[in-house]
């Protein structure tokens, strides 16, 4: 989509451009509007054609490739790893049974064969590709919303709260799309004989416990999906910038785009083991609270204690979610380069004199 000479309203410092014009652009229009840091929105000229883009920044098109490569992102890569949810859920449901990855996978591959370690696909993809699109598109959109609300001056000065303000925000609408899902998938995968898998499971699982009782996850899962976010994209948004400005010899703008999504797998993946310490707590409560009918985070409290609910089932959790993580940012990133936006991160915010 070419742009000619139009100009759009975007936030100074979240997103590099590919083209030497552009970065010029960028700090001639923060000298123009230094006396003006007050107003909400800025001016700042948009890439001019030929500069790489096709889409053009904060349109419709914009957000709907957000949302569509959160739906790649999450989607995609939750289902390939169910394996590892599934000894996971187990890990945290019955320990005395499950006690370590090995005989967990073990005792799954015996009791329900290799079709059995991918119990739960269905709703693990359909959840997770709707919690992807709310996730990564409103990300996007609150995003630029908070830069414009705190004017130039402030947006770069609290980037990092922006970051958080405007994960977390996305993160509220995702849980409401992910938690019935969430809710199947886990009555799916540790109660064997319940369900063969959503089709039977979602109506079985409404008739028990009403469809209110789709929704009894949302606080916890809300406790570990909130933070998990957060600091998913705040800590990635930050390593990316620090591995340009330390790690990379070249300035962003002049690496490949192998090299950039390179950047955004490892980002994303040292995001991922922060995200997965962080939110492991929360994430046991949501596996407790969901498969028993009528259990308490007291009953969690009591069966796993403290201890249990922090370790239990963590090592699995941090290569499953740092793996992930690296895969989300890297299948986001890739999608974004081939629809002509820039990867996500790395620019550092321009001076302020």
């Amino acid at each position: 989509m070419a742009f000619s000479d139009r100009k759009s309203l975007i936030p100074s410092y979240l997103y590099s451009t590919t083209s030497a014009n552009s970065s010029k652009n960028l700090s001639t229009a923060l000298d123009n509007h230094h006396g003006n840091m007050d107003k909400k929105n800025f001016l700042i000229e948009a890439p001019k054609e030929g500069s790489g883009y096709k889409v053009e920044m904060y349109t419709p098109a914009f957000y709907a490739a957000s949302t569509i490569g959160g739906i790649l992102s999450c989607g995609l890569t939750h289902t390939a790893v169910t394996p590892l949810d599934l000894v996971k859920c187990n890990m945290q449901i019955d320990p005395a049974k499950f006690k370590s990855i090995s005989s967990g996978f073990g005792i799954l591959l015996k009791e329900q064969g290799i079709r059995g370690l991918f119990r739960g696909w269905a709703p693990t993809f359909l959840g997770y590709s709707a919690q992807g699109a709310c996730k990564y598109g409103f990300y996007e959109y609150f995003k630029k919303y908070y830069s414009d609300l705190a004017g130039a001056e402030n947006a770069v000065k609290y980037k990092t709260l922006i970051y958080l303000a405007g994960s977390a925000s996305a993160e509220v609408i995702a849980d409401v799309a992910l938690c019935p899902f969430e809710a199947v998938k886990v009555r799916v995968q540790t109660q064997p004989g319940f369900a063969r898998g959503l089709s039977d499971g979602l109506p079985k699982f409404v008739k028990a416990e009403g469809a209110a009782g789709l929704y009894k996850g949302i606080v916890p899962l809300w406790g570990r999906q909130i933070p998990y976010t957060m600091m998913k994209f705040a800590s990635f948004e930050t390593i990316v910038e620090q591995l340009y400005k330390h790690a990379i010899p070249t300035p962003k703008d002049q690496c490949s785009n192998t090299t950039q999504l390179g950047v955004s797998f490892a980002g994303g993946y040292l995001a991922g083991i922060l995200c997965a310490v962080v939110s492991h707590p929360a994430d046991n409560l949501v596996s407790f609270l969901n498969n028993a009918k009528g259990a308490t985070v007291g009953d969690a409290v009591n069966k796993l204690g403290l201890w249990g609910l922090c370790t239990r089932g963590l090592p699995l959790r941090i290569f499953m979610i740092g793996t992930l993580t690296g895969a989300q940012w890297g299948i986001y990133d890739s999608f974004k380069v081939f629809v002509g936006l820039p990867t996500t991160g790395g620019a550092a915010p321009p001076a302020q004199k």
